[in-house]
């Protein structure tokens, strides 16, 4: 493991610090963790805008779009 310095702002130095004894984690496991989800986050973003940026390159197959009545929900 690498030690590195973060600057924190005192408001979201205390709240880290409330959530890591909620969590019964040190300030560092409660920083890497929330770090971890917010890549995990990011990465999960960008998987879905590529996805979607490829199904907007394909053109509509009519067949496909006739069913899509039969798909939506029903309305109450």
């Amino acid at each position: 493991m690498e030690t590195i310095q973060v600057v924190l702002d005192s408001k979201l130095l205390r709240a880290a610090d409330r959530a890591a004894r909620r969590t019964k984690r040190n300030r560092s496991a409660l920083i890497r963790d929330a770090l971890r989800q917010h890549l995990k986050s990011l990465e999960i973003q960008e998987l879905e805008q590529r996805d979607r940026k490829g199904y907007q390159m394909l053109p509509e197959d009519p067949e496909l779009s006739a069913w899509e009545p039969e798909a939506a929900w029903p309305q109450d």
